[in-house]
């Protein structure tokens, strides 16, 4: 059972692969879309002019890009390479690679529960990345915090085996909690507010604070922190800023715990 929609969302983060470049552009397949493919426009390959866009990709790289533009009507996906800065990139790319790993203990908890991969997927993916944020962050809870996990998931008859994977391959994190961030803008540069607004609490602290999203206008926030009180802090300030953000520029915001 997939854990993702059809299509990604504007102004998502995806990783691609480059598989055609032409001088007008480049055709990318969508790896976390079942290889829908996507195009990049010369014009969003990279800031100033570009002169030959090979010297800024190649056919057969993997590449993070800002989803800019769906018409579901002509199937046709719109991204950009130029609208992410450095951090935005390392996060999508880590997050992708505990995802790939995530997938791989999920095969495991499956071998113990006599399931396949798909059907280990089906009987708790959905509820985790629900309540998580994804698979690998439900791992870590679960190697963090065995009794939360159990009470949370209300002691299904998976967890026992899910427990036992996630403590035999994950190290347990520091502290962590969530939140959801709630960020409106309906202006015409609505989308640059709220932009503005998720870097400023992650600007807070770039080694802790994480924003991921999850579904306009829910984002979810994550701060990892050696300490709970610590954590709680630095929750506060990060919130704080993007709600700042957000009202300073005429939107709206809120922020809920689970």
């Amino acid at each position: 059972m997939p854990l993702r929609a059809e299509f990604p969302e504007e102004g998502e983060l995806i990783i691609g692969t480059v598989t055609s470049i032409r001088n007008f552009g480049a055709f990318v397949t969508l790896d976390e879309y079942a290889g829908r493919e996507a195009f990049i426009h010369l014009s969003e390959v990279a800031t100033g002019w570009v002169k030959y866009i090979r010297d800024h990709i190649r056919e057969g790289q993997k590449i993070v890009a800002r989803v800019l533009r769906i018409d579901l009507s002509k199937n046709q996906i719109d991204l950009s390479l130029k609208r992410i800065n450095d951090h935005q990139r390392r996060e999508k790319v880590q997050g992708w690679k505990n995802e790939q790993r995530a997938m791989r203990l999920v095969e495991q908890v499956g071998t113990a529960l006599k399931l396949t991969v798909d059907e280990a997927v089906e009987l708790f993916g959905p509820s985790l990345v629900e309540r998580y944020g994804s698979l690998f962050q439900a791992f870590e809870v679960a190697s963090a915090d065995a009794p939360r996990f159990q009470k949370e998931s209300e002691r299904a008859p998976w967890v026992t085996a899910f427990l036992k994977v996630a403590a035999d391959n994950i190290e347990p994190p520091h502290v962590a909690i969530l939140g959801t961030l709630e960020i409106r803008d309906a202006s015409a540069d609505g989308l640059e507010h709220v932009r503005a607004a998720l870097l400023a609490a992650e600007k807070v602290d770039l080694e802790s604070v994480e924003v991921q999203y999850v579904g306009a206008p829910r984002y979810r926030i994550r701060v990892a922190a050696s300490q709970y009180k610590q954590a709680e802090e630095t929750m506060k300030r990060a919130t704080d800023a993007a709600l700042k953000s957000i009202k300073a520029a005429g939107g709206e915001g809120s922020f809920t715990r689970p």
